[in-house]
């Protein structure tokens, strides 16, 4: 795959798949601006990933439409063009519904939902512009399956798919590509904090026998960023291991 000199945003890249996803394009030579609020583990990221390609990074919270519409134009001021967005950036708050608080549905929907909305209406202009872009949003298998105790995780993940369809045929027309991946179990620091017992609930539903990694998902989403996906768009790829 070719993304020498392509401009990729990645949000939510301080860790986890979001800092994989960042790692993949760089080692492919496009250059990368990462966003997220851990400004510490950004600086990390990005010194890191300097040696493979040219990164930039902004502290930006994903909710404020202000605040990401700022950061996007500084990203237009530095490189004239956004040819890739990623949006990763998300959060679990879990509960039983008895149990869920409302700041915790709020927070989970705001971040997971409404920063994809945020960050593609930010890019969307420039990418219609230049009547040309792909746009990758990380939804997830409980946004299709369901699961207890994750309402607001999975109200957000279902969100994210039908947001998905619908920008994909608002956007079809000017060139633009608009997909999803919806991980299974992969290994992060998100899921680590799970229960031994949920770990081995959810292997036991996952037919290649192991979690998927963080590379996993990378793969899917530069499949999904490159030219080699260039007749598909508005589909929900699942990298799951066969778990649905």
């Amino acid at each position: 795959m070719n993304f020498e000199g392509k401009v990729v945003l990645v949000t939510g890249a301080a860790q986890g798949i979001g800092r994989e996803i960042a790692l993949s394009f760089a080692r492919e030579k496009a250059k990368v601006v990462l966003f997220d609020l851990q400004e510490e583990k950004l600086a990390s990221v990005q010194k890191e990933l300097s040696s493979y390609s040219e990164i930039v990074y902004f502290a930006v919270d994903v909710t404020d439409l202000p605040k990401v519409e700022e950061a996007v134009n500084k990203i237009i001021d530095k490189f004239s063009r956004i040819d890739i967005l990623v949006n990763n950036a998300g959060i679990t708050r879990d509960n039983l519904i008895l149990r869920l608080k409302e700041e915790d549905w709020d927070k989970v929907i705001a971040i997971n939902l409404k920063g994809v909305f945020n960050c593609s209406k930010a890019v969307a202009k420039f990418m219609l512009k230049q009547r040309a872009g792909k746009i990758v949003n990380i939804s997830s298998v409980i946004g299709i399956m369901g699961n207890a105790g994750q309402t607001n995780y999975g109200a957000s993940k279902a969100g994210i798919i039908g947001f998905t369809k619908s920008l994909a045929k608002e956007l079809g027309p000017r060139g633009i590509c608009v997909n999803a991946v919806a991980p299974g179990y992969i290994q992060t620091a998100m899921t680590d904090k799970l229960p031994e017992e949920v770990k081995k609930k959810m292997l036991a539903m996952i037919p290649l026998g192991r979690f998927g990694k963080p590379e996993d998902i990378a793969a899917a989403v530069l499949f999904l960023a490159s030219e080699a996906s260039s007749y598909i768009t508005g589909k929900v790829l699942t990298v799951d291991g066969g778990m649905l």
